[in-house]
């Protein structure tokens, strides 16, 4: 069996609390001297989009670890709280804001992929993208990537 040497990740959700595993993955994996890339789908995109990246919000809404009934996350404001909480919380532990784990990721030369087939489904445009970002491919080309010497993970 050969080893690893690569570790890709596919980031399919756009949420506060699901943007920072694949972005602790990617600096954790690329800091092992692994060939580090995050392939961004669907929702995933809103992690790499300028007009996104900052706004991102945690849903309590079908999320069972809040620990709180289902019923409260539909209460107006209660998305804004939920989302206004766990950013003190992540302040207050000096875990970095997205923007700058994305920064962190590409100085430890983590490569940034945005999925084209969803690019194109949600009518973007490369100039909507962070520059961080290195190249909008196709699922061929990531799968290419994701040879038998990779771990590819799905968050």
């Amino acid at each position: 069996m050969t080893k690893a040497r690569r570790l890709l990740i596919v980031a399919s959700k756009g949420t506060l609390d699901m943007a920072y595993p694949p972005l602790i993955l990617a600096q954790i994996g690329a800091a092992m001297g692994l060939e580090t890339g995050i392939f961004f789908t669907f929702w995933g995109l809103n992690i790499i989009r300028k007009d996104t990246v900052d706004k991102l919000k945690l849903s309590p809404v079908g999320n069972p670890a809040l620990g709180m009934p289902n019923i409260l996350g539909v209460i107006p404001g209660m998305t804004s709280l939920a989302t206004s909480m766990m950013k003190k919380r992540i302040k207050s532990i000096g875990m970095a804001p997205i923007r700058e784990m994305i920064k962190e990721c590409k100085e430890l030369g983590v490569k940034l992929y945005a999925c084209s087939n969803t690019v194109e489904l949600m009518g973007l445009k490369r100039e909507q993208l962070l520059d961080e970002v290195d190249d909008i491919v196709g699922a061929t080309t990531f799968l290419e990537m994701a040879s038998e010497d990779a771990v590819v993970l799905f968050i």
